[in-house]
This record gives structure tokens, C-alpha cells and sequence, in this order.
């Protein structure tokens, strides 16, 4: 049910907004060029990568010593109003149908992440990653990384159709609300080092 219940929302969702997909594509030429997209691989279930694809909402900037820039100098006025309402994770729901991630799930994070893990953490790649989740709608990036691990964790060990629909109808309102979209450290939410943390798009 729950698969299924991602193809046929995350279709609609996308036959729906393919008028403001187009406008995001001409504001994104405009703005910041080609390309459109921001693809990068992921690890999904059982940590097996998957090509993430967003819509881009930062420049590629980088120092004398070609070195990126952190978040800040690079985020545009459009990527942050994409961000802040999660426009920019639209074009995701292609991930959805496609298999690669669900509508409700730990988010998919970054491959360098998995060999830094512990045992309890690892545990958030024995479901599909998600658009949203647990984490999201109680903290997002305000959290702190062990908390939000912590959160993932317990989706897995206690998700359920129900639950799925209780974090979609939350985390709609979370969007609206513009709640936890940057850490207090950070434009974004930092890096996950271990404990120690630059930001990523």
C-alpha cells in the first residue's frame, strides 16, 4: 500500500505542478542558467546508490585555491525562496516513482556519511530514503544531527500507513509555516563529520 500510495500522489502531485515546474526552469535560466538540475548520488535502500535530482538553487562558486564556497555565498534569493518552500525537491517525486525514494522516509544524505555511522544510525537506510519524514516535521535542520538520527531511527522501527499520512499532512503545514529550513550554525544544515560539521545543497 504504502508503495503504491507513492506512485499514484506523487504522479498527481506531478501532473499538477508542471505549470510552476516550468516557471521554476525559466526563473532558473534567468537566475543561475544550466543546468536546471542538481543530480547526485545517494544512498537508498540498503545504503544502494541512486542519482538524487533537485532543482539547483546555488552557484558554484569557489576560492582562489578551488575550494567551494560555503552556503551562504553561494545560495541565490530564488534558491532560498525554492528551499524555504520545497520547491526545489519537486522534481524528486521522479525519484519516487521511479523507486528510488519514497514519499515518507529518512532523507537521503550524503555517500560520504555511510562509513561514519554508528550501528544505530545505520539502521535509517532499512527503508527507502524519503522526501519527507519523522525528522522533518520535528526539527528539519534546526536539530542536531544525533537528534535527527535518532528520529530516523525511530520511523523505521515504528512506520506505518498511518503514521506516512500523519507526517504528509504535518509536514504540508511545516511549508507553509516555513519552519526549521536553516540550521542555527548554518544557511543549511552542516556537514556530518563524525561531530563535527560545511554545508551541502
Amino acid at each position: 500500500m504504502k508503495r503504491l500510495m507513492d506512485i499514484i500522489i506523487s504522479s498527481i502531485i506531478l501532473i499538477i505542478f508542471v505549470p510552476v515546474i516550468i516557471i521554476i526552469i525559466l526563473l532558473l535560466q534567468f537566475n543561475l542558467g544550466r543546468p536546471y538540475f542538481f543530480i547526485q548520488l545517494r544512498p537508498g535502500l540498503n545504503s544502494v546508490p541512486f542519482k538524487l535530482i533537485k532543482f539547483r538553487t546555488m552557484k558554484n562558486l569557489r576560492d582562489n585555491e578551488n575550494k567551494i564556497l560555503d552556503d551562504k555565498y553561494r545560495i541565490t534569493k530564488l534558491g532560498k525562496f525554492l528551499r524555504e518552500t520545497s520547491l526545489d525537491e519537486i522534481i524528486s517525486l521522479i525519484n519516487v516513482i521511479k523507486g528510488d525514494m519514497s514519499l515518507v522516509g529518512p532523507r537521503p544524505l550524503l555517500m560520504e556519511y555511510l562509513k561514519l555511522y554508528n550501528s544505530s544510525q545505520k539502521d535509517r537506510h532499512l527503508v527507502r530514503p524519503g522526501i519527507t519524514g519523522w525528522a522533518q516535521i520535528n526539527g528539519r535542520n534546526s536539530v542536531s544531527w544525533e537528534e535527527k538520527f535518532e528520529l530516523d531511527v525511530w520511523y523505521v522501527d515504528n512506520q506505518s500507513f498511518w503514521l506516512d499520512i500523519k507526517i504528509i499532512f504535518i509536514t504540508i503545514w511545516k511549508v507553509l509555516k516555513r519552519e526549521g529550513i536553516s540550521h542555527k550554525q548554518s544557511t543549511t544544515m552542516p556537514k556530518f563529520r563524525g561531530n563535527k560539521s560545511i554545508g551541502g545543497e
